[in-house]
């Protein structure tokens, strides 16, 4: 029950300069190359001399293989192998693919903007790129090859998706353009179907229609989008009207998409409760519904009450 430490005895130092090599017990013997000697002349005269002549065969020419090279900054692919924990780490980042892939082949389709996982032709993955040029020149070295076209052509009729997360202002950043979705929609994350003329902002859990815009985007920029993937069914609009609040104005009227709804000045500083649809306004008021047409088309882009004014604030 002694400990390794215990056991263990160095070497003497006199002794450690006469130990020889360790080998291993069997080497096995490479036989000598010898280049045959040159044939002399054939004599015409002598049937064996056809014989003796195609027993020695013509030296096949070396087939070298053509790479195509890479240029720099241009998409790169290369294929690793799923290791068992199905993590894959490529250049500095991860990539999650699952052990139930491991020992799996996977292409990379790599360039600045986007990389794009394959295994047997079929993409799997989409993820926004975090190569350099210096990184994927590294790459090329290191087994990689000239890329052809992305795996996600744009056009022909096909529709793709990403996730967004409208800003303040209402827009979304789409290829280095700020597209407008849609005021109201400002701090949520939104799905956006991309079609050949039409970009429709849904939500990304009911795929419930919020917006549609027309597509400024080329097919080119399409297909460099982050996290882009193919579309699923296309989203359908709610059914139900969009509820909304407002504040009643001292003159008894509020503002529903720029059209003013007179309630009387007896309500004035009461929030109400608005139902908007797309061809009448119903107000909740005092356990009454008040049901008015609709004369304008805006959509709501305000669904809080207005906070209400501060003494210090009136004039």
């Amino acid at each position: 029950m002694q400990s390794p430490g215990d056991r263990f005895t160095p070497v003497p130092e006199e002794e450690r300069d006469v130990l020889g090599l360790k080998i291993p017990g069997v080497l096995a013997l490479v036989p000598q190359q010898r280049t045959p000697p040159a044939d002399p002349d054939p004599d015409p005269d002598s049937e064996a001399a056809p014989a003796e002549a195609s027993a020695v065969p013509a030296a096949l020419p070396e087939v070298v293989p053509v790479v195509a090279p890479v240029e720099p900054g241009g998409p790169v692919e290369f294929d690793r192998v799923v290791p068992a924990s199905g993590n894959l780490q490529v250049a500095g980042k991860q990539f999650w693919l699952g052990p139930a892939r491991s020992g799996l082949t996977v292409t990379f389709w790599a360039d600045t903007s986007v990389i794009h996982l394959l295994i047997a032709g079929t993409r799997i993955k989409s993820v926004r790129s975090h190569l350099s040029v210096a990184d994927l020149g590294r790459l090329a070295v290191r087994g990689g090859r000239a890329a052809g076209p992305a795996p996600l052509p744009a056009g022909d009729g096909m529709a793709f998706e990403v996730d967004r997360v409208v800003n303040n202002s209402g827009l979304v950043g789409l290829a280095g353009r700020q597209v407008l979705a849609a005021e109201i929609l400002g701090g949520r994350q939104v799905g956006i179907r991309i079609d050949d003329e039409t970009l429709s902002f849904f939500d990304p859990s009911s795929r419930e229609l919020l917006r549609v815009r027309p597509n400024p985007l080329t097919g080119e920029e399409v297909r460099r989008l982050r996290g882009l993937r193919p579309a699923g069914p296309p989203p359908r609009p709610g059914i139900e009207p969009v509820r909304v609040q407002r504040r009643i104005s001292a003159v008894g009227t509020i503002m529903v998409c720029r059209q003013v709804v007179s309630l009387g000045r007896t309500y004035a500083g009461q929030t109400v409760t608005v139902h908007v649809s797309d061809t009448t306004i119903t107000v909740d008021l005092d356990g009454q519904v008040r049901v008015i047409r609709r004369t304008t088309d805006i959509p709501v882009r305000h669904v809080k009450a207005n906070k209400p004014h501060k003494v210090s604030d009136v004039v």
